[in-house]
């Protein structure tokens, strides 16, 4: 299936369908929900990025590890939930756009670098001891990928509209 047809399919679905039917103001409504995961789940990505980069060292790594990784989480899925009825509205509008071959790849290598970071040493050994210089610098590489590839496909949601 290709991209176009993917979203051809998308727009003619039930859901493309229902999410039409609700009227301009639901429509409004679930941007604005869409706006709010986003918020969580950059506002949360943002917060431990910059503690994984050297700032609020006072503050130990395990103590804001849990509840910002939590709020991106609820984030995540606010966004995914509410940016799929969005897209199907009007699917067929995007293909071509090349922010839209932004934002999912983006997406995907931002979701990549979350699984790395969690699966690795350094992050498991976060919650038990103070971490090495090594571990730090693992995890900061792992931040700085994570600012760019959130940012990234950030801008590109944002840009879709312009194109």
């Amino acid at each position: 299936m290709t991209a176009l047809q993917f979203l051809q399919w998308l727009e003619a679905s039930a859901l493309g369908q229902a999410t039409r039917a609700l009227g301009v103001w639901s429509y409004g409504i679930i941007n604005l929900a869409h706006i709010l995961g986003i918020a969580m789940l950059f506002g949360s990505i943002l917060l431990l990025d910059l503690r994984l980069l050297g700032a609020w060292r006072q503050i130990p790594l395990a103590i804001w590890s849990g509840p910002t990784t939590f709020m991106a989480r609820v984030g995540f899925l606010l966004a995914v939930c509410t940016g799929i009825p969005m897209l199907s509205v009007n699917a067929t509008e995007y293909a071509g756009n090349p922010f839209l071959l932004v934002k999912f790849p983006a997406i995907a290598l931002a979701l990549l670098n979350v699984w790395l970071v969690h699966r690795s040493e350094a992050w498991r050994a976060h919650r038990l001891r103070e971490l090495m210089p090594r571990e730090r610098r693992r995890l900061a590489v792992g931040a700085i990928l994570s600012l760019v590839f959130w940012l990234t496909a950030i801008t590109g949601g944002r840009m879709l509209g312009y194109w």
